[in-house]
């Protein structure tokens, strides 16, 4: 781990409010073409995108992308987050793709759009006190 941060973690930040404003917008104004796993699409780019910001300005990246990888990259820095882990575990078991002979997708439905959305906001207020400029 480095002592310098990545240069451009901010637009990280940005990007992933961004994705999650979007997400939580198309909720509230329940725009029909934003579907479940719209939603959680959305909800997931921009958790990768918090965390990933966070890394990055802490001069680290995650091995991989999995919402697991993400998860245990924030751990090197923060210690364990069980309550956290476990909820990006769970957003996790809805795309197992990162081995081809097991890929996995199970299509979220109207009744997990409300937790996708509350778990991408608790990552969002606990990273953000640490990604102030």
């Amino acid at each position: 781990m480095s002592l310098l941060g990545i240069e451009n973690w901010m637009e990280y930040r940005r990007d992933g409010e961004q994705f999650l404003h979007v997400a939580l917008m198309a909720r509230k104004k329940e725009k029909l073409h934003f579907t479940p796993e719209i939603i959680y699409n959305l909800t997931g780019m921009a958790i990768e995108k918090l965390i990933m910001a966070y890394l990055m300005k802490h001069g680290d990246l995650a091995e991989n992308h999995t919402m697991a990888d993400l998860a245990a990259a924030l751990e090197r820095h923060t210690g364990e987050l069980p309550r956290i882990t476990e909820k990006l575990r769970y957003l996790d078991s809805f795309q197992e793709i990162c081995d081809l002979d097991t890929f996995n997708v199970i299509k979220p439905g109207e009744e997990h759009t409300d937790t996708i959305l509350a778990i991408g906001q608790e990552v969002r207020d606990f990273l953000a006190p640490y990604l102030t400029n």
